[in-house]
């Protein structure tokens, strides 16, 4: 005879039993959160999914005398074991669709990393799968949960920047030969079959995308009119690391991204807005606005940010609205789904890049400098004359 499954915390009862799938590589970021978490009294981390299991060392914190972790690959039967209400999950783009599910199915609410899939058609799986099982979702955009989003937002709504012409994001990073080599998907656009799109836009600099769409307003799938992309690699991988897109709103938007992880002097990213009387930069990943007006001085502010997790455990115990819901991210979706049908990214000549020595990574010549005038001008490689760039792929919504 089978034991009865442990009770489930009631929602709305601190602190929520966690389990977290995927918690080396990122996911140790993860395992940091929910320990801060759990030391205010919201969590419990109640189970870690991974083919093989973390060490005391890696648990520091999270185990004891008396305390004991549930661990196992198999995260369905862990969720069942552990009677979990959140599952955080951390695991290969090509996984995300399917965990989601099994946790969904069984009234777990989530905590999901981006990109929520490698396709729309996952996505709108997935998506349509969690509202039927009626569980909370929040996609891991933590840009989203900056305080400097809605400031923004209100900034262009009182019309103190004037018309917004559009929106710029730019991003300069480096990565080097080992960051492709970490996973087996990892610089792959399809592995054994299925879909991954692990490129610059859709993983690492995905933040950009999400919050250049975020600040335009236009999240939903249904915003987006048309997409132009420009996919290239310095690399020797699948995927593209020296991209640009832009998104074309049903309400005449333009939002521009240009990104590269082959940056000759990597820089924080930034979201840039373009007003007729004014202009805001963002950098997002450290919270921190630079507003210039006309007539004005300019103005420099640093905002706060909710986290993410805590932000679903107040969802879940009190009613919060959630920052990032799957149907705020479908707008971003169709970027990864852009990407995803575009022709196989083109191999940067080697006249054009060179690697660093002592660094084990390549960089595109003058990409930096490419990457700021897109962000400035909301123009594609192309349109700039870089030397290498393509005419771009079209993609209606």
């Amino acid at each position: 005879m089978s034991r009865p499954l442990p009770p489930r915390t009631p929602t709305g009862t601190a602190p929520l039993p966690v389990v977290l799938a995927g918690a080396r590589g990122h996911g140790r970021w993860h395992l940091a959160n929910i320990r801060r978490l759990q030391d205010k009294g919201l969590v419990r981390l109640a189970g870690v999914c991974e083919l093989t299991p973390l060490t005391g060392e890696e648990l520091d914190g999270f185990t004891g005398p008396g305390q004991l972790l549930a661990q196992s690959a198999d995260f369905g039967a862990l969720l069942d074991a552990t009677g979990a209400s959140v599952a955080v999950i951390c695991t290969p783009i090509p996984t995300h669709a399917d965990l989601a599910l099994t946790a969904a199915a069984r009234g777990v609410h989530l905590l999901l990393e981006k990109p929520p899939a490698p396709s729309y058609a996952e996505f709108r799986r997935m998506a349509e799968g969690i509202a039927a099982a009626g569980v909370a979702c929040q996609i891991g955009f933590q840009s989203l949960g900056s305080h400097a989003v809605p400031a923004i937002r209100e900034l262009i709504a009182e019309g103190a920047l004037g018309p917004v012409a559009g929106i710029g994001a730019a991003g300069a990073w480096a990565r080097d030969e080992d960051y492709y080599r970490r996973a087996p998907w990892a610089g792959r656009r399809r592995m054994d079959g299925a879909d991954v799109v692990d490129g610059a836009l859709t993983n690492p600099l995905a933040h950009a995308v999400a919050t250049a769409l975020a600040l335009d307003g236009g999240t939903r799938a249904e915003d987006v009119a048309g997409i132009e992309t420009e996919l290239l690699r310095a690399n020797d991988i699948e995927s593209d690391d020296t991209s640009c897109v832009r998104v074309t709103t049903r309400d005449g938007g333009r939002i521009t991204v240009a990104v590269t992880l082959c940056a000759e002097h990597p820089d924080e990213p930034y979201v840039l807005v373009h007003g007729g009387s004014g202009r805001v930069t963002f950098w997002y990943k450290q919270d921190r606005v630079l507003v210039q007006r006309s007539g004005r001085g300019p103005e420099e502010i640093q905002y706060g940010r909710t986290d993410l997790l805590e932000n679903l455990v107040a969802h879940l115990t009190d009613g919060t609205d959630l920052l990032v819901t799957p149907e705020s991210t479908g707008a971003f979706m169709k970027v990864v789904e852009a990407v995803r049908r575009a022709p196989d990214p083109v191999a940067l000549p080697e006249d054009f890049w060179e690697t660093v020595p002592g660094e084990n990574r390549r960089v595109v010549r003058g990409i930096d400098g490419l990457v700021a005038a897109s962000a400035d001008t909301l123009a594609l490689y192309s349109e700039l004359g870089a030397p290498w760039a393509l005419s771009n792929e079209v993609s209606s919504r």
